[in-house]
């Protein structure tokens, strides 16, 4: 659906990439390993904080007692390194980390899903003052955006729709308030990403050094049989047959997966479904996938209809290489590394938060098909995973 075109896009707007990424088979950085400081609103909550009002103790100040008042976006609810940031600025950043909750099962956002997580809004405010706090130390570097990247991205954006008003419905649909608001989420993730990709260029690992983090770390790199495989979707064994002539004639398959797969979360990926494990797909596509021919098209029907595939690879179970997952290991410990120098960094900034600042959570309403389930808890600004859904 067009709806979600832009839903891929949203890496681009997740400023947790201050919590460096660890590789798939090794456990990942903890996402919370700098202590925030938590201290309640003063006496009068309403009266806004001054730049060196928030406390910096290692202790929180003792709670106030009154109650809260009406919601006032202009309320400062975390101050990082001198800088507050407002009500408006955190609720801004939930929206958004609740639409890609949102968006990664299926659903374009909408206002209401926000009551199904308030309850966690304390503890991703913690989150948000992190965001700051990276965003602040890529400034501090003089790292900036490249706004003629970004006009390009947002013309490509942009064209995939037929009106403006399309347009502006997928990005509402992606928790954004309009275009203005997804520059602006791009301009942030530009510079924190360049931050923290130069950081991590600055450690070297010797060999010997990822040879014995792969001795010690054996089981982390046992994998299951996997393969790599793409699908055009079709209704019909007739739509299915022409496919695979026009693929025997030089079609190509990624264009054609574009224009005719009924696959919506392969189709804008040419067909490609990443690499599966055994199971993960319903039993023809399975055996198709596992045993069929390599780099070979085949046709496959199943309850969804029929799949034109293509195997791309295939790895076999068992213990990866090192020569293999070296590289992995060196992006691991530069990730490690990194992240210690990024807490170091975000300590001396002196983070608070004011978690009673912050409106009382509504009772969330029952659940029904049209809201996300917070599969995890709390929702976070971390990038949703691209793995694409079986078929």
């Amino acid at each position: 659906m067009k709806l979600h075109l832009l839903t891929a896009l949203l890496a681009l707007t997740s400023l947790a990439a201050a919590q460096t990424a660890a590789p798939a088979t090794t456990d990942p950085v903890p996402a919370q390993t700098t202590p925030v400081q938590t201290a309640p609103a003063p006496a009068d909550p309403a009266a806004p904080a001054s730049d060196t009002a928030a406390p910096a103790s290692d202790t929180a100040a003792p709670a106030s007692d009154k109650s809260m008042p009406e919601a006032d976006p202009t309320t400062v609810i975390a101050s990082v390194g001198g800088t507050n940031y407002t009500l408006a600025e955190f609720d801004r950043s939930f929206r958004m980390a609740v639409a890609r909750s949102a968006n990664a099962q299926g659903m374009p956002y909408s206002n209401d899903m926000e009551a199904g997580f308030a309850q966690y809004r304390p503890q991703f405010l913690n989150t948000f003052a992190r965001q700051q706090a990276v965003l602040q130390l890529a400034e501090k570097g003089q790292y900036t955006s490249d706004d003629a990247a970004i006009d390009t991205q947002l013309k490509a954006d942009r064209g995939q729709f037929q009106s403006d008003e399309e347009f502006i419905a997928a990005l509402q649909g992606s928790g954004f308030a309009d275009e203005a608001d997804y520059r602006l989420s791009l301009q942030e993730q530009q510079i924190t990403s360049a931050y923290l990709k130069a950081l991590s260029t600055r450690f070297k690992f010797s060999d010997a050094v990822v040879a014995g983090f792969y001795s010690l770390n054996k089981a982390s790199f046992t994998r299951q049989a996997q393969a790599c495989v793409k699908h055009i979707l079709v209704p019909t064994e007739a739509e299915a047959t022409q496919i695979v002539k026009d693929l025997a004639a030089g079609g190509d398959f990624a264009a054609i997966a574009k224009a005719k797969s009924k696959d919506p979360g392969s189709a804008e990926k040419g067909g490609d479904l990443g690499c599966l494990a055994p199971g993960d797909t319903v039993p023809e596509f399975d055996k198709a996938s596992f045993e069929g021919p390599l780099n070979q098209v085949q046709t496959v029907k199943s309850q969804f209809g029929y799949h034109v595939l293509v195997v791309t690879k295939r790895t076999d179970a068992g213990l990866a290489p090192l020569s293999e997952v070296a590289p992995q290991i060196r992006d691991q410990l530069a990730a490690e590394a990194a992240q210690k120098y990024v807490d170091a960094q975000i300590k001396r900034l002196n983070l608070t938060v004011y978690a009673d600042r912050l409106p009382a959570a509504p009772a969330p309403a029952p659940q029904d098909n049209s809201t996300p389930a917070p599969a995890d808890g709390a929702p976070t600004d971390a990038a949703p995973t691209d793995a694409p859904p079986a078929p």
